[in-house]
């Protein structure tokens, strides 16, 4: 989370926030990050009535791309090494268990236990009074990282990763900030942060695996025309 005098950007994991940030931190001097993907429901009491920016990914794209980013970490997170059977299984099988986690008592458990009570500030940032509600609630991973950092999304102004340089350009504008042109060259043309290599997400999908992703993240899919 960045909090300025002007705004308020939450960071959901995965979806376009290393760049975000990094641009506010340059241009806004007065920037500070609260905590790590902190959700709104921690956004400082002074910083309360400000306008609320967000980012948001196509669900069938942020599995490639967490996928890829963990199978290539030397010390993958706890979430990967349970839904993955200690890198055991591939694609499928590991995005499979993630989704089906609201269901799967012995891989919830196992990952709910391993959870800090308190937030690390690093990697998902997640504690265990964090994760309980995803138990029993239907949702694919994404849709539940969705709901914990935005609720029902009401007052927040969507930017999608898939548009991230313009939408993050007319946010701005709408809140009343003309950006300058060193803000307009950096948002348009700064090389990409934090990436996971992959192809085209569409390749790892067999059509189970597709519809799987339909249903469990149908919340995020519905709200932002969302297609495969």
């Amino acid at each position: 989370m960045i909090v300025t005098d002007r705004l308020v950007f939450l960071h959901l994991h995965k979806s376009g926030g290393t760049f975000v940030n990094d641009f506010l931190v340059r241009f806004f001097p007065d920037a500070r990050q609260v905590g790590y993907h902190l959700p709104r429901a921690h956004i400082p009491e002074s910083a309360r009535g400000l306008p609320i920016f967000g980012l948001v990914r196509n669900p069938w794209d942020y599995y490639v791309s967490w996928y890829s980013f963990q199978t290539d970490m030397a010390q993958p997170n706890l979430l990967f090494r349970v839904t993955s059977h200690g890198r055991q299984l591939g694609f499928a099988g590991t995005v499979s268990n993630l989704l089906n986690l609201s269901s799967n008592r012995q891989q919830f458990g196992a990952i709910e236990t391993g959870l800090p009570e308190r937030f690390i500030n690093r990697g998902l940032n997640l504690t265990r009074q964090c994760f309980t509600p995803l138990y029993g609630s239907g949702l694919g991973f994404y849709s539940f990282l969705y709901r914990r950092m935005f609720g029902d999304g009401a007052g927040v102004t969507f930017g999608r990763v898939e548009s991230l340089r313009t939408d993050l350009l007319s946010f701005l504008q709408s809140i009343g900030i003309a950006p300058s042109e060193a803000m307009r060259e950096f948002a348009l043309k700064a090389a990409p942060v934090n990436v996971s290599r992959h192809g085209p997400y569409q390749q790892y999908y067999d059509s189970a695996l597709r519809q799987l992703v339909a249903e469990r993240d149908s919340e995020v899919i519905t709200r932002f025309n969302y297609e495969f």
